[in-house]
């Protein structure tokens, strides 16, 4: 298995929605007019080199509240790395990577104070090199960091999976993984091997720390797409992805079961990374594209979501993936997985949400008691 440290440093930023109108534009240019460069070390190619085998998405927040907000995550000041994403839940919520010069500040953009890095996982397969779905890292890189008390985003796509941790972090990442992994750090586009240090001296081991909070999950009743699009046919959907992300906020017209926390909500995440589109929407909005350019696994698998939590997560709080991924991980149960800046969000089989859903409770019930 390998586990690469791409070159993007990236913030992560959270847009109120009655501010949205003064980033609209800026937001359309990032979504529309990506520069057409060959990769740079600002902008590596790296992970998407090892996502054509399989299909995975990536974007960040949300679930009913009063504000929507909007999730970002861009490059630090050094850099202007091609990594963008974004994900409307009943707030939007985006998560992009722009220039930071092209998202002036504002009493409506929330800025988290880490820098992050981004990691990706792929696994030989034969002669082929395979991305890594989110529960098969559950055991070997998700839980160890919460061990060790890491705080990780994750950040699934159409094509791979990503996962963010704070750049001061990356020290006691190397270490903890290095056992595991044959580490690489991109460097101009290039992988370089990261040198192993067995030596355990600065890093104590893993400790038990206190119990970790056991947040409430809902699980809306909305059904939703994994999709992906030829980049070269984004402009045919433009006026409709604008209409989405930007003017269209009506609650899903999927009808609620009635069963506690089983309304449904609004999401959508879109994720351009690397000439690499990923997309998640509820089956509704999916009608509003054209059929014939957005495309699916060949089972045209629909998914349910379960939502982490009920106040923000914070960033600071580890193993939050970790009580999710873990038991999904035990019951070999496939999932995408979103972090936002409030919330994180699984999307699970459609087929396979009742069962879900008491593997995790049955999870919180004994980190409860």
């Amino acid at each position: 298995m390998e586990l690469h440290i791409l070159e993007h440093r990236v913030r992560v930023l959270s847009l109120a929605r009655p501010g949205l109108w003064l980033y609209t534009h800026p937001l359309i240019k990032l979504l529309f007019l990506p520069r057409r460069s060959r990769p740079t070390p600002e902008a590596p190619l790296s992970p998407c080199r090892h996502a054509g085998l399989r299909s995975r998405t990536w974007g960040r927040k949300t679930a009913p509240v009063s504000r929507p907000d909007l999730t970002l995550v861009e490059p630090s000041k050094a850099q202007t790395g091609k990594l963008r994403a974004g994900s409307s839940p009943v707030g939007p919520d985006w998560a992009c990577a722009p220039c930071p010069t092209e998202l002036p500040p504002s009493e409506f953009l929330q800025v988290a104070e880490a820098t992050w890095l981004v990691l990706n996982v792929s696994s030989h397969s034969g002669a082929a090199v395979q991305a890594a779905g989110v529960t098969k890292i559950a055991r070997s890189v998700i839980a160890p960091l919460a061990e060790h008390h890491v705080s990780v985003l994750m950040l699934s796509t159409y094509q791979t999976d990503f996962i963010l941790v704070r750049e001061q972090d990356l020290s006691v990442v190397i270490h903890t993984l290095a056992q595991e992994f044959d580490i690489y750090r991109e460097v101009g586009g290039e992988p370089v091997p990261v040198a192993r240090d067995d030596s355990s001296n600065g890093f104590p081991r893993a400790q038990h720390g206190p119990s970790p909070t056991v947040h409430p999950i809902q699980s809306p009743e909305n059904r939703f797409c994994v999709l992906t699009l030829d980049p070269e046919t984004l402009p045919a959907i433009a006026t409709t992805l604008i209409d989405v992300l930007f003017y269209s906020h009506s609650p899903p017209k999927e009808a609620a079961s009635g069963g506690p926390g089983s309304s449904s909500i609004t999401f959508f995440a879109f994720s351009l990374i690397e000439g690499y589109i990923s997309i998640v929407m509820d089956a509704e909005t999916q009608k509003k594209f054209p059929s014939d350019l957005l495309l699916t696994s060949s089972s045209g698998e629909l998914w349910r979501m379960v939502r982490i939590g009920g106040q923000p997560l914070g960033f600071d709080e580890c193993g939050i993936v970790a009580q999710i991924a873990g038991p999904l991980a035990a019951a070999d149960i496939s999932a995408y997985y979103i972090s936002t800046f409030n919330f994180d969000h699984a999307l699970v089989p459609e087929d396979g949400i009742g069962s879900v859903i008491k593997v995790l409770q049955h999870r919180q019930e004994g980190l409860g008691s």
